[in-house]
């Protein structure tokens, strides 16, 4: 079974049947233009931007691989990735395709935890408050007020929290089962004398949902004087800050022919500005959820978008918080999508704009909103003087991190040459101090990446332990074929022991294809890296792959009694237990001789 991110346990055997079930082309060619290319398929990748298809889909395998970006997955995977899912999001939404329910293993302490009712509590939540504005004058007056009007608000499902301690609890609380998931789902609290009561009071409440639709948390206006003003949900099993952005599944309703990928996409900071925005056909636009922009949010908009504007008041807080949209978007800029920032005259919001000067005005500023090196070098010559050597130097040392966060190609190469020019230095001796800092970096993490099935293809191409997880991951079913398997556990070689388990498993369930292996491993710490080693060793056929295999194995056995035969060689004086030793491993050598060739 398996503990998915959002819920109770879904059973391993129904992620199997689900995978074997999905025709991973179908579910993919929907979303991207697929053709035909020999026994795959072949797309431009959907993952980044590309003028020859390098992303191809594998009927066979149940898998997908881009020679470009390096994305890859199962048809699972794939989902998560397109549609910016969660692991279980992606298995319910796999399964709605297919007409399946998903099932839970779950025991009573992890019934709680159970997404399906977290949405369906939200769900219902939802529905109170928004019942609960069209029934208060004063909410409804506060939005007026605030420019909001009916049409705008229904069609952001927007709500009233009464200014009560009790009025979820009375209406969805009706026993300690539910008052646990109104706990676990943000919508309540319980103070340190074990009482519980509603966490949303006399605010309008916001929905955020998922891109499904699917209302995930909420986000509250104080009606009223006192702190906070804005209220979000807390973290919860099926909201996270890092990911979500209010506005999001309203702005996929407005792609061009029903896509859900509209051309542009504004980026602003809070609700009201999304409201406004689109009240004046002004739009897309999504706000974070008072928090910095994240990877995971430009990963999403780059994804389904042809530009984003990152839009910020002109304040000094707007201009700080532009600033680390940026350092977060260098990795995602340079190809086709654009990256634009727009910082609003001092003391105006996107909302407070376009109350005040209409739909035309705030169009005049969006147009004047810089590409990403534009603002970057403006900002970087705002911090030195450049009238000194002093200043330039310091203006180097500023862009140094920046430029080594840019992707390799064009891009980065013309903005280099752009800082280069600015502070009067060739680009090579620029690229060179670059290279310098890039170098002495520590690894990210300050760890190694587990095994050699995390390493990359270049650096680990020619070892024979990746080579032959490669082989069981393309060919799961030569397993069976093979005349034995020789014990691994005493192999200390990286990936040695992930290529036991992996043994292990195939042995285990012999009817299990490519995808359904690479699924079994997708939280494991060890196996999370594998599905770069797919295609890494493809074969003409089953039967030459498990030749091939065997031999692998034996030779992996050969090298590990090799290094000990040489440690035993290089003692003196030797016991009679390692004399005995020796002569056991020399005639294993020479039997695993017999089968091939090599020493």
């Amino acid at each position: 079974m398996l503990d998915g991110p959002m819920n109770g346990r879904i059973p391993q055997s129904f992620i199997d049947d689900l995978v074997a079930r999905a025709d991973i082309v179908d579910v993919i060619g929907r979303r991207v233009n697929l053709v035909k290319a020999g026994r795959d398929y072949k797309a431009p990748c959907p993952f980044h931007d590309e003028k020859t298809p390098s992303f191809t889909v594998s009927a066979q395998k149940g898998f997908y691989h881009c020679f470009g970006c390096g994305a890859h997955g199962t048809v699972i995977g794939f989902l998560m990735n397109y549609e910016n899912l969660e692991f279980v999001d992606a298995v319910e939404a796999l399964a709605e395709m297919l007409a399946l329910e998903v099932p839970r293993e779950a025991g009573p302490a992890d019934r709680r935890r159970d997404s399906g009712s977290l949405y369906q509590l939200l769900a219902e939540a939802d529905r109170i408050y928004r019942a609960a504005l069209r029934n208060d004058p004063g909410a409804v007056a506060y939005l007026k007020d605030r420019g909001i009007e009916g049409r705008t608000a229904a069609r952001f499902a927007m709500g009233y929290a009464p200014d009560s301690w009790d009025t979820l609890l009375r209406a969805l609380g009706t026993d300690e089962r539910r008052k646990e998931q109104l706990l676990e789902a943000g919508l309540a609290i319980r103070n340190e004398k074990g009482r519980v009561y509603d966490r949303f009071r006399d605010r309008i409440m916001f929905p955020i949902r998922d891109p499904r639709g699917r209302v995930i948390g909420f986000g509250g206006r104080l009606l009223g004087e006192g702190e906070p003003k804005y209220m979000n949900s807390p973290e919860t099993p099926v909201f996270h800050k890092s990911r979500a952005l209010y506005g999001l599944y309203e702005s996929r309703q407005r792609g061009p022919a029903g896509t859900g990928r509209p051309d542009e996409i504004l980026v602003v900071e809070g609700y009201l500005d999304v409201a406004s925005l689109a009240q004046h056909g002004i739009g897309p636009a999504v706000a974070t959820l008072g928090t910095a922009t994240t990877v995971e949010h430009i990963r999403y908009l780059t994804r389904i978008a042809q530009r984003v504007i990152f839009c910020f008041d002109g304040d000094r807080a707007g201009r700080k918080a532009a600033w680390r949209a940026l350092e977060t978007a260098l990795p995602h800029a340079g190809g086709q999508v654009e990256l634009k920032f727009l910082l609003l005259p001092e003391g105006e919001d996107p909302d407070s704009l376009v109350r005040s000067g209409g739909a035309e005005a705030f169009r005049e500023c969006r147009d004047a909103a810089v590409p990403l090196s534009e603002f970057m070098l403006g900002e970087l010559r705002s911090r030195a003087d450049l009238s000194s050597a002093d200043g330039r130097s310091r203006l180097a040392a500023l862009a140094r991190p920046l430029l080594s966060r840019l992707p390799a190609g064009v891009y980065r190469e013309l903005l280099l040459g752009q800082v280069a020019e600015t502070i009067g230095v060739s680009g090579d001796a620029l690229e060179r101090e670059l290279e310098k800092a890039v170098a002495s970096r520590p690894p990210a993490g300050g760890g190694s990446v587990p095994d050699d099935a995390g390493a990359t293809p270049d650096r680990s191409r020619g070892t024979l332990i990746r080579r032959a997880i490669g082989l069981v991951l393309n060919y799961p079913a030569i397993v069976a074929k093979l005349a034995g398997i020789p014990d691994l556990s005493g192999v200390g070689q990286p990936g040695a022991r992930l290529l036991h388990r992996l043994l292990e498993t195939v042995g285990e369930n012999p009817e299990i294809v490519p995808a359904q292996l690479l699924e079994r491993f997708r939280d494991d710490r060890e196996g999370r890296f594998l599905g770069r080693l797919m295609d890494s060793a493809p074969l003409d056929s089953e039967e030459a792959a498990a030749a091939v295999l065997q031999e692998m194995l034996q030779r992996i056995v050969a090298e590990e009694k090799k290094k000990r035969l040489q440690a035993l060689l290089s003692r003196s004086p030797l016991s009679s237990e390692e004399r005995a030793e020796i002569t056991e491993i020399q005639e294993s050598l020479r039997n695993l001789r017999g089968n091939f060739d090599g020493s």
